[in-house]
């Protein structure tokens, strides 16, 4: 059954189309990763999922409902959340006053400052963070600010998470610990993701489906091992001869 319903989605700026005629079919607890060159569209995908702008054309449907024209707020409250490609954590509360803005802030229902307390220990300990709950959110590193986005984003109580670039910027030890967590949350929680990731092999090892854009449009959609052989992906993407 599928979760996340985007049918036909087409997003205008002025004369500039950023996305045509988008589809995507996102079942509940799978992985579909989102795959294209810098300016593809993929990060105006997201922002029509959650609300942020609103489609020029087409239908976006969230657990069998449209929320195309709802605002942010209201579409984290039904349980969809995503992160943002650059991390802005409020730099001077602690990191578990992060996530229990996010826990107070998402849920559905209402949340006591003791439960939303809660919450976020939960959210941080899934992501490796409780042992440092209690330092300011500005003082972590690029790889535990990344943590604590994913983390504020699990506060809110969401079944599917629009992931943005979670392992831009780390080592290759912290990808590998990010795709196991991410892995492991995705088991023990049954989340939902939808990830746009530059690093390739975590993208295939996360995703049991993978979407890809191309100014705007889509060119191919299957499994990692469908695309990794498709001609024009590796054209398109890789620079590979058709």
């Amino acid at each position: 059954m599928s979760l996340l319903q985007v049918e036909g989605v087409t997003k205008r700026f002025g004369g500039l189309t950023a996305l045509s005629g988008v589809s995507l079919s996102v079942r509940a607890g799978s992985v579909v990763g989102l795959m294209g060159a810098n300016g593809a569209g993929k990060t105006t995908l997201f922002s029509v999922i959650a609300g942020h702008q609103r489609p020029t054309a087409g239908s976006v449907s969230f657990g069998g409902r449209s929320i195309v024209g709802l605002s942010p707020d209201r579409i984290c409250r039904l349980g969809l959340s995503r992160t943002f490609q650059i991390v802005r954590p409020f730099a001077g509360l602690t990191v578990r006053d992060n996530v229990i803005v996010s826990a107070l802030y998402g849920s559905a229902r209402r949340h006591s400052q003791q439960e939303a307390a809660a919450v976020a220990d939960e959210a941080l300990a899934a992501l490796g963070l409780l042992d440092q709950a209690d330092r300011p959110a500005g003082a972590l590193t690029l790889s535990g600010q990344k943590r604590l986005e994913v983390a504020r984003a699990l506060g809110t109580g969401a079944r599917l998470l629009l992931l943005d670039e979670v392992m831009a910027g780390l080592t290759p030890t912290e990808v590998e610990e990010m795709t196991a967590v991410l892995g492991t949350i995705r088991r023990e929680r049954s989340l939902t993701f939808v990830i746009i990731e530059h690093v390739m092999g975590a993208l295939m090892k996360l995703s049991d489906e993978i979407l890809v854009l191309h100014h705007g449009e889509v060119i191919a959609f299957g499994t990692p091992e469908a695309i990794a052989a498709d001609e024009r992906v590796g054209a398109v993407y890789f620079g590979r001869e058709a």
